[in-house]
């Protein structure tokens, strides 16, 4: 019998755990964008931008965004690996990969969306010279196992970056805490009519791996030179490893 996971503060089964992710996110989906801009005063744009610096990403480089929702990190590393590279924008929530891969088609960009689970993968071993995943590990259920075939379809030399909320800074704890339970429902509920899944956020933010346990993880999944880099006082962490 699988291992209880987290969903939120509860503990539920591994498969009741991707039914309610999958809830979550079919009700948010179409206000996704303007809840990040609201929730995040707009610093989610200059956190994903920060980690496709750090990617290294080049012209002509190939590049796997998992769990990419509406195709922020894509479109960003679309610019980057130029018309002579490719981004391939994968997510397990089809109302999420519509909307990205929709509005990657309004702006001309030609990607392809693909529907998956980042815990299997639907591409060769050592296809991509870049992966990345996007406050989107903290909702997978078995993140080993989605961190193992990240580094399975990276080439020798390729790069992983994980952005994600991580464990803020002590002196911000206290207002940082007041923030999610207070403010995150309400705008939820105001902006997207959902209280509940803005709850969710919040407390999945709380049982998500710290800087030093993810870089652990990472390590075991056979990542090497695995660093992180706080930002925002440590609300969200960028998590970067390779393999060679």
């Amino acid at each position: 019998m699988s291992e209880d996971t987290h969903f939120g503060y509860e503990r539920v089964p591994p498969q009741e755990k991707a039914r309610r992710v999958r809830g979550v996110f079919d009700s948010v989906a179409g206000k996704y964008d303007l809840m990040n801009d609201l929730m995040s005063v707009g610093m989610h744009r200059v956190w994903k931008r920060f980690t496709v610096e750090l990617s290294g990403a080049r012209p002509g480089d190939r590049v796997l965004d998992v769990a990419g929702g509406t195709a922020d990190l894509a479109r960003l590393f679309a610019d980057r690996v130029g018309p002579s590279g490719s981004v391939v924008l994968t997510d397990i929530n089809a109302a999420m990969i519509r909307a990205g891969r929709d509005r990657m088609l309004d702006e001309g960009r030609l990607a392809p969306a693909i529907q998956c689970n980042a815990e299997a993968l639907p591409f060769a071993s050592r296809t991509f010279d870049c992966i990345s995943i996007g406050f989107g590990l903290r909702n997978v259920t078995r993140k080993e196992a989605a961190l193992e075939e990240m580094r399975r379809v990276l080439k020798p030399g390729g790069v992983a970056l994980i952005l994600e909320f991580s464990k803020v800074a002590p002196p911000f704890q206290a207002a940082y805490d007041w923030y999610s339970f207070n403010v995150l429902p309400r705008l939820g509920k105001l902006v997207a009519h959902d209280e509940a899944s803005y709850r969710y956020l919040a407390e999945s933010i709380r049982v998500h791996p710290d800087q030093p346990s993810l870089k652990a993880m990472m390590e075991a999944a056979g990542f090497e030179r695995v660093e992180w880099f706080n930002l925002t006082a440590g609300v969200v962490a960028v998590h970067r490893g390779y393999v060679f």
